[in-house]
């Protein structure tokens, strides 16, 4: 009597306890791996890409020029923030402002200030569509012994008390680093250790936040 022949079968492996495997594996390695710190010295580069939008609102911006002068703006959204700034300023200086000079520098959107305190009465005694001609010699950052940026910081981080306030330097590609060094120390001195740098942006990575953005508004750069 012949034998009965057992049919052949594909062989088939499961390979679900193998993957469980490798990914707890993988997580194991990602929570005890140790990422690298921060570099202690932050490096300005011309061009970059950042993939989330920095805030409109809350800010004080520090821009230098090609030439190292320092001039200092708060965002036009907080018009209660500048008058105490400005109202502080006055009175800690001595500047003797008017209602109407503290209103060319409030109501003004595009008022910044580029000038020592001796100068700032006379500035804001101009009206607002006469600024654009003035040419600014910047606020003092030489040294800590003239080194008025801290006084203006000073009063941002008061007006701001109990809000969360954003600090953004803007810095021609040609400026030196003394200027810059002026005013990492003015914010030293107010306990200000975190800010952002504006770049000249590129173009933003598919699918990103700031791309999408770009994609609803049609527009292809922005800060």
């Amino acid at each position: 009597m012949g034998r009965a022949k057992i049919p052949r079968k594909s062989t088939n492996i499961d390979m679900t306890a193998m993957c469980d495997v490798a990914f707890l594996l993988l997580s194991f390695f990602i929570l005890v791996a140790k990422f690298k710190p921060p570099d202690a010295l932050a490096v300005i580069t011309p061009t970059s890409v950042y993939t989330k939008v920095a805030p409109d609102a809350n800010i004080i911006l520090i821009t230098m020029d090609k030439d190292g002068k320092v001039y200092f703006g708060i965002s036009d959204k907080n018009t209660g923030e500048k008058k105490d700034i400005i109202d502080m300023v006055s009175t800690a200086k001595n500047l003797g402002l008017t209602d109407a000079e503290k209103k060319n520098f409030i109501n003004n959107p595009a008022a910044y200030i580029g000038v020592p305190f001796s100068q700032v009465k006379s500035l804001l005694d101009k009206a607002p569509d006469q600024w654009k001609g003035i040419v600014m010699p910047g606020i003092p950052t030489q040294d800590s012994t003239n080194n008025e940026l801290r006084d203006w910081i000073q009063a941002a981080v008061a007006a701001f008390q109990g809000e969360k306030m954003f600090i953004e330097i803007k810095g021609d590609n040609a400026a030196k680093y003394p200027a810059f060094s002026g005013v990492i120390w003015a914010m030293k001195r107010n306990d200000q250790l975190k800010f952002q740098l504006i770049t000249s942006p590129m173009a933003a990575p598919p699918g990103s936040e700031l791309d999408k953005i770009q994609a609803k508004t049609g527009s292809k750069t922005a800060e």
